[in-house]
């Protein structure tokens, strides 16, 4: 079993989420974390089970016009330094064309502390555009919190972890459900 966890980042948060969610993965299949700006067509080919994270921005998945915003937010004096391939393309492009004929996938967001009709939630678009490239959503789609700080709220990393481990659960009752 072979999952590919790719994720797009603008200040860490996500990154660091992915990188637990693959630790997690890490107890039950082989596992490779890719940013989105390094994903290989044949990874994803090869992925039995594909994770994709992003930030929430403006309700959805990160634009060119959000990820410039993001560029704008860079601060060295209050920490803010942006991801290498942070300015895209990023998720948004990679999902239009990665077809699943039917593999398994799972969709995770970083997002503001606050209720999600206020934030909107990147990973729900996720799901929705894996679905209309012949995915197979096995879980609901997660958010992990940050701050208003752009820091994750504490507890977040751990529940990324135990996120990812449960997606063998996850995927095990999809397949059965299909059988």
């Amino acid at each position: 079993m072979r999952a590919l966890v790719v994720h797009e980042s603008m200040f860490g948060n996500t990154r660091a989420v992915a990188q637990e969610v693959a630790a997690g993965l890490a107890t039950w299949c082989d596992v490779d974390v890719v940013p989105v700006a390094q994903v290989q067509p044949r990874q994803v080919a090869d992925a039995d089970l594909l994770v994709v994270g992003t930030p929430t921005h403006a309700w959805g998945l990160p634009s060119p016009k959000t990820r410039q915003g993001a560029v704008e937010q860079t601060s060295p004096a209050k920490g803010l330094l942006l991801e290498p391939g942070a300015t895209g393309p990023g998720v948004r492009e990679l999902l239009t064309g990665v077809a699943g004929a039917g593999r398994a996938a799972a969709a995770f967001d970083t997002r503001i502390c606050m209720l999600s009709m206020v934030t909107g939630r990147a990973s729900v678009r996720i799901a929705r555009a894996l679905r209309r490239r012949g995915w197979r959503v096995v879980t609901s789609p997660e958010s992990f919190l940050v701050t208003k700080q752009t820091q994750l709220v504490a507890g977040e990393l751990e529940r990324a972890r135990a996120w990812g481990a449960g997606l063998s659960v996850a995927r095990a009752d999809a397949e059965d459900q299909t059988v």
